[in-house]
């Protein structure tokens, strides 16, 4: 996809998007301007991300193509990992720094489970928080397995979608 970046090791999201880093999972979906794939952070087995193919770093930036895709991305892969993993909520939130400057945006579509809340004593933005402090990687046959079943609930095979 001429989108892509060349490899630069400069953006972690691009050369994850383009195959420049290993992405545990896989590509999981993809659309004309989005890519969803796996989060490589600590915020659990079933964390997806949903970001732009092109390196962007404000909403703002984001062409009407892309703004159209979206929301209706936004509601497919929070429905599936509601399918997927059953938890008490997904979080949906853009994050978008790098070491305190803007970054590749992305929005982290995260199940908040009640083993996790317990867990970490917290919700919202404090369960993402004590998970980036305990940082603790997903276990990699987990994050493939995971991302097998998130790939057939957005192909739509197997569901009523």
């Amino acid at each position: 996809m001429d989108a892509w970046r060349e490899a630069s090791g400069e953006c972690l999201a691009c050369d994850l998007s383009n195959g420049a880093a290993r992405l545990p999972g896989g590509r999981v979906h993809q659309t004309e301007s989005w890519v969803v794939e796996h989060c490589v952070g600590p915020l659990g087995v079933g964390t997806l991300l949903v970001k732009p193919f092109r390196h962007v770093l404000h909403i703002a930036e984001l062409t009407d193509a892309e703004s159209a895709e979206l929301g209706p991305l936004l509601r497919r892969v929070a429905a599936a990992v509601e399918e997927v993993v059953r938890p008490e909520q997904v979080y949906v939130c853009l994050w978008s720094h790098s070491g305190g400057t803007p970054g590749h945006i992305h929005f982290v579509v995260q199940p908040a489970t009640r083993d996790l809340m317990e867990r970490f004593d917290g919700y919202g933005p404090a369960l993402q928080m004590a998970m980036f402090t305990e940082s603790a990687m997903p276990d990699e046959a987990a994050v493939e397995a995971i991302c097998a079943r998130f790939r057939e609930q957005l192909s739509g095979v197997g569901s009523a979608s």
